[in-house]
């Protein structure tokens, strides 16, 4: 069974939106044991739209359409795939009368041109789950299918999921079990990674299942996703459960987290279990690490709160840095057990450095310094990270928080990137 994915819309095409939409659908599909070879981005035009559709049917069984499912005149997915089907759109009273209780609901006027979300291609069913107020569609076309889903990200996938990925299971006749899990890693370039797996993914290569995959993912690290084929899903966990257990016995504690797992909300849950109180100092970050931990729901009870210290008078007139250079570990160290002390914390943490363009201080872009303060001791460390200030400050974020989780489960290992 194989599945094109066709994302609609011109702001994609523009680059006005980034299409997330299809690199997670053919993650699920993956995962699902489906096979995907492309993915395609077309315009608002009816007619490229329709040969787009036609052009998937000939090399694939299925094809999902995500976009074009709204009320405006540029919402034509439901034309284009009437169109290639050569039916005709019918309307559907009830669906017609969901959708405007759905406005109502939400408290907006319902405007009559929303009806045409009620419009579906003869032969076609509407996906039961509808978390907006645009229906998504399943278009059975001679041997092969057509889905239609909303470009709403939250919308999308939950179609995805309560409808296309066990219909399309059906269709392949898949009954294996399919499972993954996806281990977060940082501190470790994705070259080191392969170097560390490089005999065990040759083993696996070897045995065919589990299989494992690489994904770098920016401040959120790099991830390695362990998928598991097995007749049923006990099986299939089981031995996810075991190579996982040889992956961190390989890879170490550069593994921070798994699967919705983030650095943030791994460092929150560890302080919280210790009952300790977190404090912030950032200079070159901005606001970036506070506004990472506060939006985990029920921070409050862990993070006590950030001093955003950009200026230099901040730095020395608030949280007692010793006049100097405030690019040093000297004021890295300074601004962590000043912002202990300052919002009463059981650690503090820091950081302080050039995020670029220019050089500052003698330091060329990239050069962080981050501070930690516990009731025992306050380090600092150096790092060099790299990419555009951009990336530098959001590195930066999950650096320091990395630092922290090194430290509170006793690891010596440096946080830089290697």
């Amino acid at each position: 069974m194989r599945c094109e994915i066709i994302a609609v819309g011109t702001e994609l095409l523009l680059g006005q939106i980034v299409d997330t939409n299809s690199s997670w659908i053919g993650s699920q599909l993956a995962v699902t044991g489906i096979d995907s070879h492309f993915q395609v981005k077309v315009g608002d035009n009816r007619e490229r739209i329709a040969k787009t559709i036609e052009h998937a049917l000939s090399r694939s069984d299925a094809v999902i359409l995500c976009g074009g499912l709204g009320p405006t005149q540029d919402d034509i997915t439901r034309e284009a795939i009437a169109e290639v089907m050569g039916v005709r759109l019918l309307r559907d009273e009830a669906m017609g009368e969901r959708i405007r209780k759905g406005f109502e609901a939400r408290g907006r006027r319902f405007a009559k041109n929303n009806l045409r979300q009620a419009e579906y291609p003869e032969g076609a069913s509407f996906i039961p789950q509808m978390p907006g107020t645009a229906p998504g569609l399943v278009c059975p076309f001679e041997s092969k299918v057509i889905y239609a889903v909303p470009g709403v990200p939250s919308e999308m996938r939950e179609m995805v999921k309560g409808t296309i990925l066990p219909d399309l299971g059906r269709r392949a006749g898949v009954r294996a079990a399919i499972r993954s899990r996806v281990l977060k890693t940082w501190g470790e370039s994705e070259s080191r990674l392969a170097e560390l797996l490089e005999e065990r993914i040759d083993e696996l290569d070897a045995a065919g299942n589990p299989t494992l995959a690489f994904q770098a993912s920016g401040i959120e690290g790099l991830k390695v996703r362990i998928t598991a084929k097995a007749p049923d899903d006990p099986t299939a966990d089981a031995l996810i459960e075991a190579e996982e257990r040889r992956i961190r016995e390989i890879v170490g504690d550069a593994i921070f987290g798994i699967d919705e797992q983030t650095m943030e909300s791994v460092v929150l849950d560890m302080l919280r279990k210790k009952g300790l109180g977190l404090a912030v100092a950032e200079s070159l970050t901005g606001g970036l690490v506070g506004a990472r931990l506060t939006a985990i729901p029920g921070s409050s009870d862990v993070f006590k709160g950030a001093v955003v210290a950009y200026a230099g008078d901040i730095k020395f007139d608030l949280l007692g840095v010793p006049r100097g250079p405030v690019v040093s570990h000297r004021a890295a160290k300074a601004m962590a057990a000043g912002v202990r002390k300052c919002l009463g914390a059981d650690i503090g943490l820091a950081t302080t450095g050039v995020a670029g363009p220019d050089e500052q201080e003698g330091h060329p872009p990239g050069t962080v310094f981050l501070g930690l303060s516990l009731e025992d001791r306050t380090e600092a460390v150096r790092v060099r990270l790299p990419g555009d200030r951009r990336h530098v400050r959001e590195f930066s974020v999950i650096t320091l928080l990395n630092l922290l989780r090194l430290r509170i489960s006793g690891s010596s290992r440096s946080p830089e990137l290697r």
